[in-house]
């Protein structure tokens, strides 16, 4: 009686990683969900958040320096989602 069996290879070629930008407060012109890399809390900016003058403003204060790491482009990205890049990409998420 033959026995067929399936067999299953994984590819041992190298993927390219994709680089995820960090930016610092005051040089956000993007839209985008952002989480800060020593906290791991998770920021939605909208269009409409980075208008000039426009509410609502948001605004941090703090005595060291706060990195982001931009995960998407899409500020409303699931949490899921921006939980397993934030595991790619090495940053404790906090959210």
């Amino acid at each position: 009686m033959a026995r067929s069996e399936e067999v299953m290879t994984q590819s041992a070629q190298a993927s390219r990683r994709q680089v995820l930008s960090e930016v610092t407060w005051e040089s956000i012109n993007d839209p985008g969900a952002y989480v800060e890399r020593g906290s791991g809390d998770l920021y939605r900016f909208p269009k409409e958040a980075l208008i000039p003058g426009a509410s609502p403003a948001i605004v941090k204060e703090s005595h060291g320096a706060s990195v982001l790491v931009k995960l998407s482009d899409d500020p409303f990205i699931t949490t899921f989602k921006a939980r397993l890049l934030c595991a790619q990409h090495n940053v404790e998420p906090n959210f």
